[in-house]
């Protein structure tokens, strides 16, 4: 029933203050109720959706998801949106590459600085591809989706060039998570030499690449050795915009423009959670898990697998199992899979476990409690009657409002 709420200072919020248009393109999954609507929180543009393109659902148990144009849904995925689950085929990719080229052009001719937050989600199970890309690859459809993906951020950055904005435009491209193995390898990446995948907070869940471009500003071809968070975009797009973080509230990302500029590094510790748990932390190239757990022996005996092929005794666990008094500390530059944890009594160990603790005290010091978002689930408040389902005859009947407590398994 959860999502985004107002006390929180979005990025489009505050640069608007600064004359931005901003517009998000694909998946917002910050709430899909009214109050939660992307427009509400600082964009002023949407094409996409509230959540992944999963489904076909049979919209009586539960509605297909919808997706909108700007305040109002204008179909739904499988229905108006089609996605073919046996080929692969759908040509979504290409409609948020022309939403996004279209945008750009827009602002450029209104000589308005804009904000362009590009979320496809093709790579995402179940995976698709337009009917150009499918078969292409050597990755099968999971590499047809990439290859998609890698045409589209290709004519995007032409158009920039094109108009003639490169060296007066910051683009930056990531990814939320790490592959996701369970749906490999038909439907999921890989995450190489790292360990596990998305759900967990293994390297193999947590890391992923990231690429800076700055034409005139950022080098090319530069390889930094910063740890980054998607948290930092938002610090570092202010400074960007010249604007100043929120001064009310502890801002958790950094400015990475001495980074990407000048090259600097800066050692600063990341915090990986499940749920409330705090799991693990990386100091420099010191990781500290507290907590292992992939997944149960319930859904591991079902055939879900977190880490395939992968199996680090008393690592990936599937019991939670605590280390808070002594947590297992790797070398991420000489293990990066998590393989060897240091012996307790070894001097290293001792030497990271001295530096890692108060990082971590002071950190749990100064958190302060959230409202929890994702703690009541109803049927009643799911997409079944969307802005501007009745334009489109649409809108279904939703059942019985019953509140009850969310089951997040992982």
């Amino acid at each position: 029933m959860g999502g985004i709420p107002d006390s929180e200072l979005l990025l489009p919020e505050l640069l608007k203050k600064a004359g931005y248009t901003n517009k998000i393109v694909g998946k917002w999954h910050l709430g899909h109720r009214p109050q939660f609507h992307p427009l509400k929180h600082g964009f002023d543009e949407w094409f996409g959706s509230p959540n992944c393109h999963f489904g076909p659902y049979d919209n009586k148990v539960k509605p297909n998801i919808p997706v909108y144009r700007d305040w109002e849904m204008v179909g739904r995925f499988y229905e108006e949106f089609p996605i073919n689950l046996k080929t692969g085929e759908a040509n979504l990719t290409q409609i948020y590459l022309q939403e996004a080229l279209e945008f750009i052009r827009t602002q450029h001719a209104r000589q308005s600085p804009f904000f362009l937050y590009w979320a496809i989600d093709a790579t995402h199970a179940p995976v698709y591809a337009s009917r150009p890309f499918l078969g292409t690859s050597h990755r099968g459809r999971y590499g047809d989706a990439v290859r998609e993906i890698d045409d589209s951020v290709g004519k995007i950055l032409s158009l920039l060039q094109n108009l003639g904005i490169s060296k007066n435009t910051f683009v930056f491209f990531t990814s939320d998570n790490g592959a996701a193995l369970i749906s490999a390898p038909k439907e999921g990446g890989s995450n190489g030499p790292f360990l596990c995948g998305k759900q967990t907070t293994f390297e193999g869940g947590m890391r992923e690449p990231a690429i800076a471009w700055w034409p005139g500003h950022i080098a090319a071809g530069q390889v930094s050795r910063q740890l980054g968070s998607i948290m930092d975009l938002f610090t570092t797009s202010l400074s960007l915009a010249g604007l100043n973080p929120p001064s009310d509230r502890v801002i958790d990302g950094l400015n990475l423009l001495p980074t990407m500029l000048q090259g600097h590094v800066m050692d600063r510790p990341i915090f990986y959670y499940r749920g409330n748990t705090l799991m693990a932390v990386t100091l420099g190239q010191y990781k500290a898990h507290f907590w292992t757990w992939t997944n149960s022996w319930e859904e591991f005996r079902q055939g879900i697998d977190f880490c395939p092929g992968q199996n680090v005794s008393g690592v990936t666990t599937h019991s939670q199992e605590e280390h808070t008094k002594l947590p297992l500390i790797f070398h991420l530059g000489r293990d990066p899979g998590e393989r060897f944890p240091f012996s307790f009594a070894s001097d290293e160990y001792q030497d990271a476990l001295s530096r890692i603790t108060p990082v971590v005290q002071q950190h749990q010091m100064s958190l302060v409690p959230g409202q929890p978002q994702l703690n009541v689930c109803n049927q009643a408040v799911m997409n079944w009657a969307p802005p501007g389902c009745e334009k489109l005859g649409k809108c279904l009947t939703p059942p019985e409002s019953v509140p009850e407590k969310c089951s997040w398994s992982h």
